[in-house]
């Protein structure tokens, strides 16, 4: 008998705890159940078609439906399902993918950790960042500077190293030796600055915090090159020259979170060749295989490398499916997909112009404070001023209505707080780019109606 959408509601409901959910309130309500993906659109159990302008979560960069990543892991799993890189072991597919990353990546980037997830890429950085500085003779320098708002993760030194207050307050976190400085969020808090004065300011908020500390007492300062699930904040350009400069400076290890905006997200292989950085460890995630197995990874740069491997001791930390040799497997394929159809040039010289040209007349919108993003990452600040940049109060219920709409009328749309955002698959068309933003402004003018 086949099973319908209240009784797959059912069974959730009984046994099922989600990710960041009110489970109480998913309980009432019952979850939304997604059976089927093409393209760049989902159907629910109901048959409904959805928009999903989130690419899954941030990560189906080639879209829904590739048989090429379904035949990898189809051949994969019939040769070698599983093994592991412990005791000096390794599957073909790992090497191959290492070998592959060093080569897309920056010329200093030439090892790779591999994890499972962005979670796991990020408690690997704050082993290595301490392992790095206890090898080069300075166990002192340890703590790791953040940012407020920042996410890099759910793990506890993830959700530790992000700035994401609600997430500290359930687990008394951070965990010792890790501090947060403000964002570069400058239609929040630029005031008169002009973008390039506050791209400074914010920069140099790290300067001093690594002044009040010691740079004897710093090991690393972590950042994603846009602040993603913090509300999409866009850095001014003048900021991470700046930031830059000043770990050089300080002798302060630069980790570039790229696990949402690698793999052509930002019309570039990574947020790091677009913002020009040199980052001495680079987490990955999500877009490696386009979200079709879970993989992640630490990229690490050769001055920490060449010091972990020179030291010729154990480094005590992996994963029982690091290097997975499916997933693996069908990561390799996603590269090709992107390489060998220049997904990532069409985005850069077609699509992400045209989207930014298509998403930037939503300014206009009377709930609209500010349009923003690089690439295929875009938002809306919604306010209740225009004029005046005042935000909602409280803080995310215009957020939440226009959510909800956007679920009801065929679209996937993130809110947070109350900032909307978008991150559609890479292989969304003009037409589609039209279709999403017909959709935007329908539930823009249904939230203003409600507000």
């Amino acid at each position: 008998m086949e099973k319908t959408t209240s009784d797959w509601q059912a069974t959730d409901r009984a046994h099922h705890l989600h990710c960041f959910s009110d489970t109480k309130a998913l309980a009432e309500e019952g979850c939304r159940v997604i059976t089927r993906a093409d393209g760049v659109y989902i159907w629910d159990s109901d048959g409904n078609r959805l928009l999903d302008g989130m690419a899954g979560l941030w990560c189906v960069n080639v879209g829904y439906g590739r048989k090429e990543l379904a035949g990898a892991a189809y051949r994969q799993l019939l040769e070698l399902p599983y093994y592991n890189n412990f005791f000096k072991t390794s599957p073909p597919t790992a090497i191959e993918l290492a070998g592959l990353l060093a080569e897309i990546t920056a010329p200093h980037l030439n090892h790779v950790f591999f994890t499972n997830s962005g979670s796991e890429a990020n408690d690997t950085v704050f082993r290595l960042v301490r392992r790095y500085w206890d090898l080069a003779g300075k166990p002192g320098k340890e703590v790791i500077i953040s940012r407020d708002l920042a996410y890099h993760g759910s793990t506890i030194a993830a959700a530790s190293l992000g700035g994401q207050k609600p997430m500290h307050e359930q687990g008394r976190l951070p965990i010792p030796g890790i501090r947060h400085i403000a964002p570069p969020y400058w239609y929040r808090d630029g005031g008169d600055l002009s973008p390039e004065e506050f791209g400074k300011t914010a920069a140099r908020w790290l300067e001093e915090e690594i002044d009040a500390l010691g740079a004897d007492q710093v090991a690393a300062f972590i950042g994603e090159p846009i602040q993603c699930a913090g509300g999409l904040i866009v850095p001014p350009e003048s900021y991470w020259p700046e930031i830059q400069r000043i770990c050089r400076e300080y002798d302060v290890l630069l980790v570039a979170d790229e696990v949402i905006c690698g793999f052509g997200r930002l019309g570039v292989w990574f947020g790091s060749d677009y913002y020009r950085l040199q980052p001495d460890l680079m987490p990955i995630a999500k877009g490696l295989s386009s979200g079709y197995l879970p993989i992640g990874g630490v990229m690490v740069g050769d001055r920490v490398a060449d010091l972990l491997i020179a030291e010729g001791e154990e480094f005590f930390h992996g994963f029982t499916y690091s290097g997975h040799p499916v997933a693996c497997a069908v990561a390799l394929a996603n590269i090709a997909i992107l390489r060998d159809e220049k997904i990532i040039e069409n985005v850069r010289d077609n699509t992400a112009p045209y989207l930014e040209e298509r998403w930037n007349e939503l300014a206009q919108h009377p709930l609209v404070g500010e349009t923003r993003g690089v690439g295929f990452l875009r938002a809306l600040e919604l306010v209740k001023n225009k004029h005046t940049r005042e935000f909602f109060d409280p803080v995310g219920e215009a957020g939440q209505i226009c959510r909800d709409f956007c679920f009801k009328n065929g679209l996937v749309m993130r809110a947070i707080r109350d900032t909307m955002v978008v991150a559609p698959p890479l292989t969304m068309t003009r037409d589609q780019v039209d279709e999403l933003i017909e959709l935007v402004n329908k539930c823009l003018d249904l939230t203003a109606n409600e507000l």
